[in-house]
C-alpha cells in the first residue's frame, strides 16, 4: 500500500488533567434537496456501497480519515461490537473511489424511525484540498433521502476540520442544538495505536 504523508495534524493539546473540552454541534435537513445532482469534479470517481465491511477495511477507513480530527469512537469499539453495528441491514458504508483508490466513505444509519444520520463522513487526509468533498456530501445527502426519512441529522465538533461545519451548511444542514462534553484525550488511550478492546462482560459500547 502507499504511503501517503498527512498534510494535517491534530493540534488541539489536552488541559493539565489530560482532558480535552469538546463542543458539538447538531445540524439537521428537514426537506430532500431539490435542483439537479453536481457533476462530479473529476473524471475517475465512483462511490460503491460496501455491504457488511470487513472490520480491517472498515477500521483502515475509520483510522485513516478519522485521525486528524481525533475520532476515536470507533477505535474503543470491541470487533464483535462493530461487526453488530456494520452487520445491520439498516446501516449502510459506502466508500469514495478517486483512481481505483479510496479516497473517503460516508457511514448512513437508518436505524432509528423516520430519521437519518450521517454517523462518518470523510476523506483521507491525502485527498482533502482536491475539490471531491462537497460533491460527495452532496451525493451522500441524496442517497440518504431515498429512504425517505422525516429528517437528516448530522454533529461535527470543533475538532473536526475548521470547514466541516461551511460545508454541512451549504450542503442545506441547519443547526439545531450545541453542547460542550469533556472527553479523555483518545491520544492517550491504548486503544489509540494499538488493537481494538476485547468485548467483555462489562463491556458497554
Amino acid at each position: 500500500m502507499k504511503e501517503h504523508p498527512s498534510p494535517f495534524a491534530t493540534t488541539p493539546q489536552p488541559r493539565d488533567d489530560g482532558t480535552l473540552q469538546v463542543t458539538i454541534t447538531y445540524l439537521q435537513m428537514a426537506r430532500q434537496p431539490t435542483g439537479t445532482p453536481k457533476r462530479p469534479p473529476l473524471s475517475d470517481l465512483a462511490v460503491f456501497r460496501v455491504k457488511q465491511p470487513a472490520l480491517p477495511f472498515y477500521r483502515f477507513l475509520y483510522n485513516q480519515v478519522g485521525q486528524p480530527w481525533l475520532w476515536y469512537e470507533r477505535r474503543a469499539m470491541s470487533d464483535s461490537d462493530l461487526q453488530d453495528i456494520l452487520s445491520n441491514e439498516k446501516v449502510h458504508v459506502y466508500v469514495l473511489y478517486r483512481g481505483g483508490e479510496p479516497a473517503g466513505y460516508v457511514e448512513l444509519d437508518f436505524r432509528h424511525d423516520d430519521e437519518a444520520e450521517v454517523a462518518y463522513f470523510g476523506l483521507l487526509p491525502w485527498h482533502i484540498g482536491s475539490g471531491i468533498g462537497p460533491w460527495f456530501l452532496e451525493w451522500a445527502v441524496r442517497a440518504a433521502w431515498t429512504d425517505k426519512p422525516k429528517r437528516l441529522i448530522v454533529n461535527t465538533c470543533n475538532l473536526d476540520h475548521p470547514k466541516a461545519i461551511i460545508v454541512y451548511q451549504q450542503a442545506g444542514f441547519r443547526p439545531y442544538r450545541q453542547e460542550k462534553v469533556t472527553i479523555r484525550d483518545p491520544r492517550q488511550e491504548p486503544f489509540w495505536n494499538g488493537p481494538a478492546p476485547n468485548a467483555g462482560p462489562d463491556s458497554d459500547s
